[in-house]
């Protein structure tokens, strides 16, 4: 076990995520305003991290809307922070886009339990994570992204191995160059963020560039599929009184219709903030704004182009 541990610890020592700072030794005896002036600082860096890595990105995000087009999942995997945020990011998918919540997927090593209390060993199992995703029946066109800020991580590392031996589309998303995880993805995102403020708090940069990284995955991808209508959520759920209100703000932005048109579209068209700007801008009835769109696969854009 000392054996095992000391290994351990020489990865560690390895990482850029574990480096430790010698300038912030003394961040304890600091005012809190300067404190606060450091981090601000550390913070601003991440998105030249993330700049750095677009191309790559960007071709993960046209590999994974061209699978989710023909009917596959976004599935995130990761442990502790990662996973959270991998789940956080799926759970906002179908209020933002109307996507079913079997459509982007979040595990977690240890399950829902683990969003908010560690489970002990959960992440050192390459075999709970390949069990997760068979649990879930990943297929070819399903893409998993795994979730690391080490890249060492073994649950995402076995998800990303078990996921293309099925023939899915894998990414490895770290924050550590020449990563294991990203060895084992087709497509390796590794946004080197540097040692943290607190030695080995991934939560940080890591956390912050992760959570960056895969709001562009989900978001550019529902773009992609159709989901938007220039930087308006036409497949917004209204679930809620905000939601209504947002339904009809984006109508209105869409079509610049009158609040008469916007409500008789919405009612006509059971409250499909896509449909409903179909049927004002298109000049068709619910009926054949519903048979349009679904003829483009829901793009609003290309129906319009079939009314004339």
């Amino acid at each position: 076990m000392t054996s095992t541990y000391g290994e351990l610890r020489a990865q560690l020592a390895s990482l850029t995520t574990e480096a430790f700072r010698p300038d912030l030794a003394d961040i304890d005896r600091l005012p809190t305003l300067e404190i606060a002036r450091i981090m601000n600082g550390e913070d601003t860096s991440v998105p030249a991290a993330v700049a750095a890595r677009l191309p790559v990105i960007a071709a993960a995000i046209d590999a994974t809307a061209e699978r989710m087009a023909r009917g596959g999942r976004l599935i995130y995997a990761g442990a502790g922070t990662a996973g959270r945020l991998g789940v956080l990011d799926a759970s906002e998918c179908p209020p933002t886009f109307n996507t079913d919540p079997s459509e982007v997927v979040g595990l977690i090593a240890g399950g829902p339990s683990a969003m908010v209390k560690a489970v002990e060993g959960a992440e050192d199992s390459k075999e709970l994570a390949a069990a997760d995703l068979d649990a879930l029946k990943a297929g070819p066109d399903d893409t998993v992204v795994g979730i690391s800020a080490s890249g060492r991580t073994p649950y995402a590392i076995g998800a990303v191995e078990h996921a293309r031996a099925l023939g899915a589309l894998t990414i490895g998303l770290s924050c550590n160059a020449d990563s294991a995880l990203g060895a084992a993805a087709e497509h390796a995102v590794e946004v080197v963020t540097g040692p943290e403020l607190l030695t080995g708090s991934t939560r940080l940069k890591a956390g912050t560039a992760q959570k960056l990284v895969l709001n562009m995955i989900s978001t550019i991808t529902m773009i992609r599929l159709g989901k938007t209508y220039g930087n308006l959520m036409v497949d917004v759920r209204a679930s809620n009184d905000k939601l209504h209100a947002r339904s009809r703000r984006i109508v209105a932005l869409a079509t610049d219709a009158s609040d008469a048109e916007i409500e008789a579209a919405l009612a006509a068209t059971g409250g499909e903030v896509k449909h409903a700007i179909l049927v004002i801008l298109g000049g068709v009835d619910a009926g054949r704004a519903a048979s349009l769109l679904s003829a483009s696969r829901g793009h609003l854009r290309a129906a319009l182009t079939e009314t004339g």
